[in-house]
Order: structure tokens, then C-alpha cells, then sequence
């Protein structure tokens, strides 16, 4: 007996001989950034002790009882089957532990569900595979792409602490201001995770989910979708800039002067190449995980540009394939997604790239023909 229970001890020794309090908060919740999602760790770390005092307990009863009354020093067993009493006293023992923890999980959780207004209120959208933020009083928005390199992705490159969880516009939200995020998809179901935030709504598409946060420090959080959309779901990470509310003015600011100016671009005369270098831009952050960096795509899902009849000849259709989408397919609509002029340069970018001028009409898109098929539209 005695050599078994030093034996498990120098095996117990033995396995957390390299742990350390480091491995510990690896394993662990983080505590978050947040006063709600401290208290919600608070309220983990409570229950993770009552438990581990339950299971100690437990397991020193057994130990005491298989040691105590073990065959060997002549004990005879009890002709009882069970005991009322023991019973009824462990069931209202642990009754009242529930209800004494039940207190503070119902207050954390209250909070945590608080659907009040925010001062600044921030539409959330998930599309495959991309998030789209919207900041509803100020009428500004833009999409959030991962900004991974393929390189890094296709092991050319060596990966870094941020792989799979970088992008090129991060939601930026100010400090010491009550946020609110509604969260929604446009496609599948998504889920919008900030473990910081202590936030994880899924975003279900006609449905609108709630979540909000007060951030006190500036910093950088991040997160990831966390329910399986499909294919490159492991490519829709999250980034949350929070920033001085001075910073903030000046970001809405900047995002409501440039969409003046995307206004603007819509009447300049382009040329060929400028249109060809911005969709290249675009066709590499939006189009290649599923037409391929070639233009080739993955057949039959994701049909080919190279020599498409589509792309070098019916530039009508083509323009209503990336402004409507395709049903039934997994092209979506662009048309909130990318501004006119990133989508006529994406559009000449496929008709003049891989060939396809040569043996096509080799004519560009400009931005005038997306706004005249918006227009016509409404």
C-alpha cells in the first residue's frame, strides 16, 4: 500500500517537474481586459476551487475508508445496503452548494447579457470569409481581411506569433465608452469570439445578437470565428484596436473623409494599368483563396478565369456576377463589399491578366459603369 502511494508521488513529481505558474495561465482563462471578464474569470477560478476541494475531499474519504477497513486487519463488511441519512445529507449538502454559487454566476451573467444601448453601437456582419464592421451612428464601414501572406500560409515563409490572426483593418473602438456590437452573417452561421472581451455570440443570418464592452486601457485584442462556416474558416481572424477617444474622433474623421473621396474617384478618368494595379490588390486579398493565385480556381467549385468566356467576352455579365453573386454557388455579391472602384479594377485586372486580353475584347471596366449598374438597379 504504502509503496504505491510513493510510487504515484515520484510519478507525480516526475510529470510537473517542468511545470510552471507560466504553464499554468497557458491552461488556464485569461483574465481579460475588461472588468466583466475579470469577474466572470473570478467566478471560474471559484468554482474551479470548489470543485477541487469536493474532489479532495472525495478522494482522502476513499483513500481513509479502502485503508481503515481493508481485509487484512480482519474488519468484516456491514450487511447494510445503504444509509438514509448519508444520503440525505449529501444531497442537501450539495443542493446548497449550487444555490451559494448559483448568487454570484446569476450576477455575472445578468451583466454579461446586458443588451442596454451603447454610446457608440457597431454592426457586425460575417461573410465567408471576412468581417465587416459598421459604425451605425457615424454611417462609415469597411471590411476586415486576413492579412496572412500565402507564403506564409503555404509554409515559404516563416510563420510568426500573430499567424492566421493578422488583418489589414482592425475595428477600432475607443476607451472608457460603453460599446455595443450587433452581431449578424450574411451567409452561414459565423461566431464572433474577443476571449479579452469575454465575448461569443454566434452571428446567425437573420438573427441579430448582442454583445457589449468597456475597455479602460489601450491595447490590442484578438479573436477568431469560432463555428465551422466552411472551407477557409480558419481564415477569419478578429483584431480590436482600442484607442484614446481623441485617436477615435480622428479615425472617424479620416473614414468619413475617405468615403467622400471614393465618391469622388468615380468620375476621374483611369487608365489601364492604374485600374490593373489596384485589382491585382484586390483579386489577391479577396478572389485567390478560391480562383487560385494563377486564376485557375478549384474546378468544378470554383470555376477557372483563364480563357472564360464570361471574363474575355460578356463584360455585362461579368459585371452582374460580381455585383449580384451567383445562387446556389459560393460566389457572393461584392456590391457592399468593395467600392466601384475596386470593382471595375478587379474586373479589368481578370479580363487583361493570364492571357485573357489576348484572345478577348480586352476592354476595361471603369467605375462609372458600376455606379450606372447601381443606379439602374435601385
Amino acid at each position: 500500500m504504502f509503496r504505491a502511494i510513493k510510487y504515484s508521488l515520484s510519478l507525480a513529481a516526475a510529470l510537473t517537474a517542468n511545470f510552471s505558474f507560466a504553464a499554468w495561465d497557458d491552461l488556464n482563462m485569461s483574465p481579460g481586459a475588461t472588468q466583466l471578464s475579470q469577474e466572470i474569470f473570478g467566478l471560474h477560478m471559484t468554482v474551479f476551487y470548489v470543485c477541487l476541494a469536493i474532489g479532495i475531499a472525495v478522494l482522502l474519504a476513499m483513500a481513509f475508508i479502502l485503508f481503515k477497513y481493508r481485509k487484512k486487519e480482519g474488519v468484516k463488511p456491514a450487511d447494510f445496503d445503504d444509509s438514509t441519512a448519508l444520503e440525505i445529507t449529501w444531497t442537501v449538502l450539495f443542493a446548497l452548494i449550487l444555490i451559494v454559487l448559483a448568487v454570484p454566476a446569476t450576477s455575472v451573467m445578468i451583466k454579461a447579457y446586458d443588451d442596454q444601448e451603447g454610446d457608440i453601437n457597431i454592426l457586425i456582419t460575417g461573410h465567408q470569409w471576412k468581417w465587416q464592421y459598421e459604425y451605425i451612428e457615424d454611417e462609415v464601414g469597411f471590411f476586415s481581411n486576413l492579412s496572412t501572406s500565402l507564403d506564409k500560409r503555404n509554409n515559404l515563409a516563416p510563420k510568426d506569433e500573430n499567424y492566421l490572426l493578422e488583418v489589414d483593418e482592425p475595428l477600432v473602438i475607443p476607451t472608457n465608452t460603453r460599446v455595443r456590437f450587433l452581431i449578424t452573417a450574411n451567409d452561414v452561421i459565423h461566431s464572433w469570439w474577443v476571449p479579452d472581451f469575454a465575448i461569443k455570440q454566434d452571428a446567425i443570418p437573420g438573427f441579430v445578437n448582442t454583445g457589449w464592452t468597456y475597455v479602460n486601457e489601450p491595447g490590442v485584442f484578438r479573436g477568431q470565428c469560432t463555428e465551422l462556416c466552411g472551407q477557409y474558416h480558419g481564415y477569419m481572424p478578429i483584431v480590436v484596436k482600442a484607442v484614446s477617444p481623441e485617436e477615435y474622433s480622428t479615425f472617424i474623421r479620416d473614414k468619413k473623409e475617405a468615403k467622400i473621396q471614393q465618391a469622388l474617384l468615380t468620375e476621374k478618368l483611369w487608365s489601364t494599368s492604374e485600374l490593373m494595379e489596384i485589382g491585382e490588390g484586390i483579386y489577391q486579398k479577396n478572389c485567390v483563396a478560391c480562383h487560385q493565385i494563377g486564376g485557375r480556381g478549384i474546378p468544378p467549385v470554383f470555376p477557372s478565369l483563364v480563357g472564360s468566356e464570361i471574363v474575355m467576352r460578356n463584360k455585362a455579365r461579368h459585371i452582374e456576377i460580381l455585383m449580384e453573386g451567383v445562387q446556389g454557388a459560393a460566389m457572393a455579391s461584392y456590391a457592399e463589399q468593395l467600392s466601384e472602384v475596386e470593382i471595375a479594377a478587379v474586373i479589368t485586372y481578370t479580363r487583361q491578366a493570364w492571357g485573357n486580353a489576348e484572345t478577348g475584347d480586352g476592354k476595361i471596366v471603369i467605375p462609372k459603369e458600376i455606379l450606372d449598374y447601381k443606379t439602374n438597379k435601385l
